[in-house]
């Protein structure tokens, strides 16, 4: 057990470096973007300084992979949604539900400046995007907004709307389409305060 402990410890460092050199980013921008030292970086990386939580997840985040990744965790079974990719007009969605009709959830990937003269279009239905990294153009009728990562946007599709990467990085965001118009249903307990007596 402790040779397989130390086997998976030893390629830790081996795969940050491809992960790095991958992305192409220098040791000096990683340790801004970290903030852990360049010297603990190349240590980690040469296999010199022992992978600690407190290093490995700043760094999954930097590299945006998960924590399993970097680890080289073993697989467990496979949940995944196999379903295959899908682009139109220079934007990928890829399908995160199986079945037919209903609600449906998808990952967009807009390219940078992509589309790079988008028309708004209305149909049947609602939407509801989270903004996961880059920047989205909404536009919504009258509204033009650029969204951010982490909010989030809920509209009627009838409304005429179209949405665009208006920056120099890759946009990924989050759908949830209800065709026939459903709504989310967020639920949530509200918090209680100790209670005086």
């Amino acid at each position: 057990m402790a040779n397989e402990e130390a086997a998976v410890l030893a390629a830790v460092g081996p795969r940050l470096r491809a992960l790095r050199k991958h992305r192409g980013t220098t040791l000096s921008e990683l340790a801004d973007t970290t903030g852990i030292s360049v010297s603990t970086l190349s240590r980690l990386e040469s296999g010199h300084r022992r992978p600690t939580l407190e290093l490995l997840l700043p760094l999954a985040r930097a590299h945006q992979v998960p924590l399993d990744e970097l680890v080289g965790a073993p697989t467990v079974g496979d949940p995944r949604v196999r379903a295959r990719p899908i682009v139109r007009h220079g934007m990928t969605f890829l399908p995160l539900t199986r079945r037919p009709g209903g609600l449906q959830a998808f990952k967009q990937i807009l390219p940078p400046h992509t589309p790079a003269d988008p028309q708004p279009q209305s149909h049947e239905g609602y939407e509801w995007l989270y903004v996961l990294s880059g920047r989205l153009r909404l536009r919504l009728g009258d509204h033009d907004l650029t969204l951010a990562p982490g909010e989030v946007a809920e509209f009627d599709t009838r409304v005429p709307h179209c949405v665009a990467n208006p920056g120099p990085e890759p946009t990924e965001v989050l759908n949830l389409f209800g065709p026939q118009g459903e709504r989310l249903h967020v639920r949530a307990r509200p918090t209680t305060g100790p209670t005086t007596t």
